[in-house]
């Protein structure tokens, strides 16, 4: 097997065994580099890690602390070696040839700067997310979605506005000039933001339906659901405001602001809910 010119970029935080796999699956599609960006895990999975790969071709960053997903996306970035970078969540295994099959596609497309798999979820149906478009500030105040996993599924690499930053197949000339990854986003929209930047500098974005990947969503963030939500929420806002306020009325973006918020307060309400049926005593 032919090495992939690939430098594959995993940010863990907690991913536990779920990180090990990962980079075994990877390691076994023959890519020449594969860099683990640590952002200070206090679970065992770098020693899981650096028990079971091959450490030939992996490289451990350690931040120290907790940098957030797009600046220790970056961190990888600045470290990788090889001219096409593969973004991919610990919590990802894709498909023996999946990693093949997105290089062929990018190879195949010189106008795509970004192109991403077919996300799975662990009992074989399509995730959310994977597929979507770009969503406007009246989307947000609609309720409208803007995910694609419920329309059918295309026989062959499909343009979209937007993937997921879980699993991004980029080219190295289309970073350069689109630039890096927002670190004003700590968890959350930053793959949105990446994929309008693309995309306003020219660049296709392409899904590919025949590179299939299991994504074990929210491993991570399992154990902080409200520290999630509150970043999640914050990277909407900053992602509205950054591209969409220019040309936005003021009362209008005061409306988007208040609709994201009342969101979060309704996450938090069905969260505080769920811990009271829990402490409940049954019987």
């Amino acid at each position: 097997m032919l090495p992939l010119a690939l430098s594959v970029i995993i940010v863990n935080h907690n991913a536990g065994s779920l990180l090990s796999a990962c980079v075994r699956a990877v390691q076994g599609e023959a890519v020449r580099e594969v860099i683990v960006v640590d952002n200070a895990s206090t679970d065992d999975s770098l020693i899981r890690l650096r028990a079971s790969a091959d450490l030939a071709s992996l490289t451990i960053v350690e931040t120290g602390r907790n940098l957030g997903f797009a600046a220790a996306c970056n961190i990888g970035l600045r470290t990788a070696t090889q001219p096409f970078l593969l973004f991919l969540n610990p919590d990802s295994v894709p498909a023996p040839g999946s990693l093949a099959r997105l290089l062929q596609v990018l190879e195949q497309h010189p106008a795509a700067g970004m192109v991403g798999g077919l996300l799975l979820n662990p009992d074989g149906t399509e995730q959310r997310g994977g597929r979507r478009a770009i969503p406007t500030p009246g989307q947000v105040l609609m309720r409208r979605s803007f995910n694609l996993h419920g329309t059918p599924l295309p026989s062959e690499p499909t343009a979209v506005e937007a993937i997921s930053g879980a699993l991004m197949l980029v080219r190295r000339d289309a970073v350069a000039a689109v630039g890096p990854w927002d670190e004003g986003y700590f968890l959350h929209c930053e793959d949105l933001d990446w994929c309008l930047r693309f995309r306003q500098k020219g660049w296709d974005i392409l899904f590919v339906p025949d590179a299939p990947v299991v994504h074990h969503q929210g491993t991570s963030s399992r154990a902080r659901p409200l520290f999630v939500e509150w970043h999640k929420h914050r990277g909407m806002l900053r992602f509205y405001r950054k591209f969409f306020r220019s040309h936005t009325s003021a009362p209008y973006m005061g409306l988007v602001t208040l609709g994201v918020w009342l969101r979060f307060g309704l996450v938090v309400l069905r969260h505080a809910g769920r811990r009271v049926l829990q402490r409940r005593p049954h019987g």
